[in-house]
């Protein structure tokens, strides 16, 4: 199973594409309401996610958690109780935490980063807290998936489905889907 969490102020494509790239992958996909029953993305495009936060209970079958960006979204994911509570149980367990844009400077400020390259979008650097800062489009540092944005989410959400099933799973689902990478 894989938590993908949406606050008001996402990056719909960052989040969207994900979803659906993991679901083509026939990879569980839950989507996590944060804050209320409709979610606004960044462009104004509503969402009906599959849960609300106040019903989020972390499943042993749970294999990775997923943050997208956008602003002012990243700011809500980072002060949600829930949000933390499921990357403090995904990385005590060794579980993926996926963060793409600015999401990672959550991960950055609560120290997950130090020692680990990651990436995000261009003036979050200073978020990524100790981290060895890449300029890569995709960066998997042990159990951490980053990714700098909007343009990058294929080639970031391919890396999710090869940690997930295997490069072979990622690469058909991206050709069927006419992705140049």
């Amino acid at each position: 199973m894989v938590y993908v969490f949406l606050a008001n102020g996402f990056e719909e494509i960052e989040a969207l594409a994900t979803v659906d790239v993991l679901r083509r992958a026939e990879i569980d996909v839950t989507t996590v309401a944060v804050g209320s029953k409709v979610i606004s993305g960044a462009h104004d495009i509503k969402v009906v996610p599959d849960i609300l936060d106040t019903e989020f209970v972390f499943q042993d079958d749970t294999e990775m958690i997923v943050l997208p960006g956008g602003m002012p979204g990243t700011l809500e994911l980072e002060k949600s109780i829930t949000v933390n509570f499921a990357i403090d149980e995904a990385e005590k367990r060794g579980l993926y935490i996926a963060a793409i844009c600015a999401a990672p400077s959550i991960l950055g400020h609560k120290g997950l980063l130090r020692g680990k390259k990651a990436c995000c979008f261009p003036g979050f650097e200073d978020q990524l807290i100790q981290a060895v800062v890449s300029q890569d489009r995709v960066v998997i540092d042990g159990n951490i998936i980053t990714s700098r944005g909007a343009g990058t989410v294929y080639e970031f959400a391919h890396k999710l489905v090869e940690c997930l099933k295997n490069k072979e799973t990622a690469d058909a689902v991206l050709n069927n889907m006419l992705c140049k990478r």
